[in-house]
């Protein structure tokens, strides 16, 4: 008799597991596509630069780090741009901007900035020698 209950309950023990499991997929199915009906995407264009970076089109999905490091999802080799410079955050609908203090700053329409700033789409923002400008579509 122990083992016909020992029996019903791993049977009851696996179902539960696959409905938990099922939830969560559900959920993180659900989440995703959440993120892709977004009706805009903020995007970055270098439009100044070095020879590999001209032209560069990046859309904003996550975070996007810009420095000198090649761990950074923008890569600008100059020596006065730090490792981790500056960052890219998505915050609801809005796009910061975040200097990763750095040695020497990063601007946005040409003023420098110190704490991190929400930007406006067609915002110019520089780091080092590189001009990008930000972007919805």
């Amino acid at each position: 008799m122990i083992d016909i209950v020992l029996f019903v309950g791993r049977i009851v023990l696996v179902v539960l597991l696959y409905l938990f499991l099922f939830a969560v997929m559900r959920t993180g199915i659900g989440l995703v596509r959440g993120q892709r009906t977004d009706a805009a995407i903020w995007c970055i264009d270098v439009e100044k630069g070095t020879k590999q970076l001209r032209g560069l089109h990046v859309d904003i999905l996550g975070p996007v780090v810009v420095g000198r490091s090649a761990s950074s999802d923008i890569v600008i080799e100059q020596p006065f741009v730090s490792a981790t410079h500056a960052r890219f955050t998505i915050q609801g609908p809005a796009l910061v901007l975040e200097d990763l203090e750095s040695t020497n700053g990063t601007l946005v329409n040409g003023h420098l900035i110190s704490q991190p700033v929400t930007l406006r789409d067609g915002d110019e923002v520089q780091v080092g020698d590189v001009i990008m400008r930000v972007s919805r579509r």
